[in-house]
């Protein structure tokens, strides 16, 4: 085994083993609580757990197949839902790495290329910092490591990986299967996957027999999709427009985000010129269009399919590392790729943070790490399972991690006709000029029993006793009209 080969191994093994420390510190960040609140709603009701954030008997499209058996594992074992998580992190992250190596196992033989390719996948991006479920880069990987959307995108690299093998009528059913499935988990990432294996069937130069047999597996995947009882997956097609504000950032600071990637694009260009079918290719020209397409048209949640552009371009150079004409044309890949999978490491050095103590990190990294959030452990002692809380939207992503409701819920929500009033009945209670009537009201039409806000804004208000205070300065009030 040569020293490159050994040295990429290497190096691919310490930063796995990274973010098995971040696993065992599981940091709070983004929509960590929605999916704890899930779990927790399926462990307590597997059949009819309703709404996971507010107290509600709706449908929720987070009541996927991978949160369904973490419920069934929370309610088997009685851990903690924060132990399942961890646990679902472990099983994700090993999805996904195996999935790598055989998506990359089938584009090349090389024994350095899986290894080299989750090296990409990981560190080649850009140098501002930036996380987002279904990015693979390591610092967003590190905080999105627990979510649904980390396992569906190692299931998409299993799916491309069985479509490109010749197989019969089983295989091909099997993935119409796992395609449904990988929608079912995490919908955007979903995207990415129906897009990748478009790819590979268009590069495969499908015949009749395998176009056929790709009819029969879509539709057995259309099927399972309609036949899902927690949630009608073909009504989200209409909640698009609902989901552009959250994710117009996605449109934002693309070149620091993002501009290592353009060797990544090199390669791609290099990879067209010998084959214009290449399917790295195909898969980068998809992906690429339908995100200029929703930037273009406002569609924001559009973004979310970027990774179908970024995956293909860092699979795309890994590969030229070890398989580009003669030896001196792969050293300079390598040497190019070298220093960009430098630069991308310094510039998500920060995640060292994660797993070690912010004040032992140098000063120069320090400065990189990104404060988790520190979740509302502190409110358990007072509030109860069911019990419902007043709070505004960014602790409304958290509280219900913990078993409790909120008024409105911290993410949007397609499925609950009155979010509109839920909202404005939150504004309306913190308003300034609120007075008590009003808020008792609201208090007693939603079943309030707590409130949760920073600051002393409330001190001495009727009808609201402090009974903690958090970090911060965030205070919880018991409701004692």
């Amino acid at each position: 085994m040569t020293g490159r080969l050994w040295t990429t191994r290497v190096a691919a093994l310490v930063l796995l083993l990274l973010l098995l420390l971040v696993v065992v510190r599981l940091p709070w960040a983004g929509d960590l609580g929605i999916h704890a609140a899930t779990v927790e709603r399926l462990r307590h009701s597997l059949l009819d757990p309703g709404n996971p954030l507010v107290d509600a008997d709706t449908p929720s499209p987070y009541y996927s197949p991978w949160t369904v058996l973490l419920g069934c594992v929370a309610k088997v074992t009685g851990v903690s839902v924060f132990v399942v998580l961890r646990l679902g992190a472990l099983v994700a992250l090993g999805v996904l790495v195996t999935g790598v190596w055989r998506y990359v196992r089938v584009l090349s033989a090389r024994p350095a290329a899986p290894a080299l390719a989750l090296l990409c996948l990981l560190l080649l991006w850009g140098t501002a910092q930036f996380a987002w479920s279904g990015f693979l880069g390591l610092h967003s990987l590190a905080l999105t490591v627990a979510y649904p959307s980390v396992f569906a995108l190692g299931l998409a690299f299993h799916l491309w990986a069985w479509l490109s093998r010749p197989s019969g009528w089983g295989v091909w059913l099997g993935c119409g299967v796992l395609w449904a499935v990988i929608l079912l988990v995490h919908q955007f990432s979903g995207v990415v996957a129906s897009l990748g294996a478009l790819a590979v069937v268009c590069a495969g130069r499908a015949g009749r027999t395998e176009w056929g047999r790709l009819g029969a597996g879509s539709a057995l995947g259309a099927v399972v999709l309609w036949a899902w009882p927690y949630y009608d997956f073909f009504a989200l097609l209409g909640a698009g427009d609902g989901m552009d504000a959250v994710h117009r950032s996605l449109y934002r600071d693309l070149f620091g985000r993002y501009w290592l990637v353009l060797v990544g694009v090199a390669a791609l260009g290099a990879r067209w010129w010998r084959d214009r079918r290449d399917v790295l290719v195909l898969f980068f020209v998809l992906g690429a269009v339908v995100f200029l397409t929703g930037g273009v048209s406002g569609h924001w949640s559009w973004g979310r399919v970027l990774p179908a552009a970024l995956i293909p371009a860092q699979l795309a150079v890994a590969l030229e590392v070890v398989e580009a004409g003669r030896r001196a044309v792969r050293a300079a890949w390598a040497c190019v790729l070298g220093a960009a999978l430098a630069v991308g490491a310094w510039g998500q050095v920060g995640t060292l943070g994660y797993v070690v103590e912010r004040g032992v990190l140098p000063g120069v990294v320090e400065e990189r790490y990104r404060e988790p959030w520190t979740g509302y452990h502190w409110i358990t002692p007072w509030v109860r399972y069911g019990d419902v809380v007043m709070a505004k939207e960014f602790p409304a992503r958290q509280i219900p991690a913990y078993g409790a409701y909120t008024v409105a819920p911290g993410y949007p929500d397609f499925f609950l006709p009155d979010e509109g009033g839920r909202v404005a009945a939150v504004r309306a209670f913190f308003a300034e000029e609120a007075v008590g009537a009003v808020r008792r009201g609201i208090a007693r039409e939603y079943g309030v029993r707590w409130v949760v806000d920073r600051g002393d804004r409330f001190r001495g208000a009727e009808g609201l006793r402090p009974v903690a205070r958090g970090p911060g300065g965030e205070v919880l009030y018991e409701v004692v009209w």
